[in-house]
């Protein structure tokens, strides 16, 4: 590459406004992989990609958050159904693990999954089947695990 060719290019990945060039500074830093945009990850409808992003900065060091669900949906400003629908459809693409509790956020599979949306959860029966969160629950009571006991 010619002189000219390298400060021109140098010239172009110079920020914009160099006094705000994000750093990480002893904090907490979430990152999205460049494989997100690139292999085509970024498919992700419009709730599904909130929660997404929201679980990425959440997480630890280890991408695992403690959000509760009212808490998401509040920050979110989506309804329990459509944070469900989300929740679940990240799963199925194998983008976030949830034990009920935490999420984890995963290393990006090999490629896309453009798995077929599930029907959303109306009835108390298509929770206690398909729900982590409420087989969890159901679990521990039956357990005698609850902290209310």
């Amino acid at each position: 590459m010619s002189g000219h060719a390298y400060q021109r290019l140098e010239k172009l990945r110079a920020p914009l406004v160099p006094d705000r060039v994000r750093t990480i500074g002893g904090q907490s830093f979430s990152f999205l992989h460049h494989r997100f945009l690139r292999d085509g990850f970024l498919s992700l409808d419009g709730d599904e990609l909130r929660l997404y992003v929201f679980l990425l900065l959440a997480g630890n060091r280890l991408g695992v958050s403690f959000y509760g669900v009212d808490a998401i949906c509040a920050v979110l400003r989506i309804p329990l159904e459509r944070y469900i629908q989300a929740r679940n459809a990240l799963v199925a693409k194998d983008l976030v693990a949830f034990d009920g509790t935490r999420f984890q956020v995963l290393s990006l599979p090999e490629r896309p999954s453009y798995a077929e949306p599930q029907r959303p959860l109306r009835t108390p029966e298509d929770f206690e089947d398909h729900d982590p969160a409420t087989i969890r629950a159901i679990l521990r009571h039956d357990l005698g695990l609850d902290s209310d006991s």
